[in-house]
């Protein structure tokens, strides 16, 4: 009989995680929201995320102001960005480009992501790669042509996975099979599309773990703050939002009132997906920071501060 291990002795080595917390934004499409962004990554730095999304225009729309924001936050914060990648449209060889453009300024996070069909409804052109976990193999292959320049960072490959089912999924146990091939290609956690019931997420990570899945599953969480919002990304996700939220916030008499209702609305989504099982938070913030902040300070995650170096840093354009 074997004697236990070091770490069976070190009961204490198994405690829990503090609990994640990331942002999403996206790039500006103006200078005047070039200036609200940066006001609201000042913002958000301060928190100490873990790591800040930066979004990708289908089909690469928005690639050159997408990795023009990645190498600022790189350059002149302290974030952490996990860059967006969409595969639908694109050949391995323009991919694998990207790849290699956003590992050489520092990116260690890849969201690999599908990404919209052509909104024609035509065919993707010839040799585009189809799926997400066509992107996450290239993303691997192009990682272990590239050891040796990783040895101070691999990289961290994230996908979406859908408490509801997907619009264009047959069922949600197709939804979990395709969550389940992902990890097998090589991703190391996912976060989930905006989701408005707490039971859609926890079903999810309790069908997930049967069928195989053991990455992390991060709740995607939207601050309920914007009827109108609220409204498009229900038809996105083909999820209807919960219609007592929706009269609540229609019958706000302001800005304020809205706000409370959507933010305490928003804190009681999140303690309920932690309480099931979450490793984290996700913000979609639509680049902006006060309902973001507003639902950071009600939620009082137990995380730990990072230490920031002493070096002065460049200071931010306005």
């Amino acid at each position: 009989m074997s004697p236990p291990s070091l770490i069976d002795a070190h009961p204490h080595l198994s405690d829990t995680a503090p609990v994640a917390l990331s942002y999403e934004l996206f790039p500006p499409r103006s200078p005047a929201a070039a200036e609200t962004l940066w006001t609201t990554i000042r913002e958000l730095e301060t928190t100490e995320p873990d790591y800040v999304s930066v979004t990708y225009g289908a089909s690469g729309s928005n690639r050159d102001t997408a990795l023009e924001l990645i190498n600022r936050l790189l350059v002149e914060t302290t974030l952490r960005p996990l860059a967006h990648l969409t595969c639908v449209g694109n050949t391995p060889q323009e991919l694998a480009a990207v790849i290699g453009e956003l590992l050489d300024i520092g990116v260690r996070g890849i969201l690999a992501l599908r990404g919209d069909l052509p909104k024609d409804g035509g065919r993707p052109a010839a040799g585009s790669l189809r799926y997400a976990q066509d992107l996450i193999d290239l993303i691997r292959r192009v990682e272990q042509r590239r050891s040796a320049l990783l040895c101070a960072g691999k990289i961290a490959v994230g996908v979406a996975a859908y408490p509801a089912r997907h619009p264009e999924s047959p069922s949600e146990e197709h939804d979990v099979e395709v969550l389940l091939a992902k990890q097998r290609s090589g991703a190391d956690f996912a976060i989930t599309q905006v989701f408005f019931e707490a039971a859609e997420y926890e079903d999810l990570l309790t069908r997930a773990r049967r069928a195989g899945v053991t990455i992390p599953i991060i709740p995607g969480v939207m601050p309920f703050t914007s009827l109108r919002r609220l409204t498009r990304l229900g038809e996105l996700a083909g999820v209807e939002p919960a219609p007592q939220l929706m009269e609540r916030l229609a019958a706000a008499d302001d800005d304020m009132e809205r706000l409370h209702i959507g933010v305490d609305a928003t804190v009681e989504l999140a303690n309920a997906a932690l309480d099931a099982g979450a490793p984290g938070i996700h913000l979609y913030t639509f680049n902006e920071h006060q309902s973001a902040l507003e639902v950071l300070d009600k939620l009082a995650l137990p995380r730990h501060s990072r230490t920031r170096s002493a070096i002065p840093r460049p200071q931010l354009a306005s």
